[in-house]
């Protein structure tokens, strides 16, 4: 038995301990902001935190995760109004939406162990994260945003 604290919530997992985290929140909790692109951690879709760290859920085991303080994009924010979210929407940042999530999950680790990160450190941290739509000069800039606090 494995005991997990997701969003703030203590929750038990039986099964396979070796189960992708994604697999976890998304199959058995019903938490589908957490997506599945490449399954390698290779493009950012499947970000969450750890302890206020990204990590890609893909390769992440539920054990690996048993006692960690798990973040889903659905528990950034009860309205969605955490600092990162607001920054995306005013910069009009998504267009397709798909890996929108896990862009705004290492958006928030970023500020969380750098409040005031320099373009470049920005482009750093998020240089993981793949967007098909080639929103990035946006996604910068709400990354920037945020770290105002606007």
């Amino acid at each position: 038995m494995v005991t997990l604290n997701i969003n703030g919530k203590s929750q038990t997992w039986d099964g396979d301990p070796d189960l992708p985290l994604l697999w976890y929140l998304r199959d058995e909790l019903g938490l589908t902001g957490t997506k599945y692109g490449c399954g390698q951690a290779l493009c950012g879709a499947c970000t969450v935190m750890m302890d206020k760290q990204a990590i890609r859920a893909c390769i992440t085991s539920v054990s690996d995760a048993a006692g960690q303080p798990i973040t889903t994009i659905e528990g950034l924010h009860p309205t969605g109004d955490h600092v990162v979210q607001k920054a995306w929407r005013q910069e009009n940042v998504p267009q397709c939406g798909f890996c929108q999530a896990g862009q705004i999950m290492q958006a928030a680790a970023l500020l969380a162990e750098n409040p005031k990160p320099s373009g470049d450190q920005i482009r750093e941290a998020m240089s993981g994260n793949i967007c098909r739509c080639g929103c990035y000069q946006r996604i910068q800039n709400a990354v920037h945003l945020a770290s105002t606090g606007a």
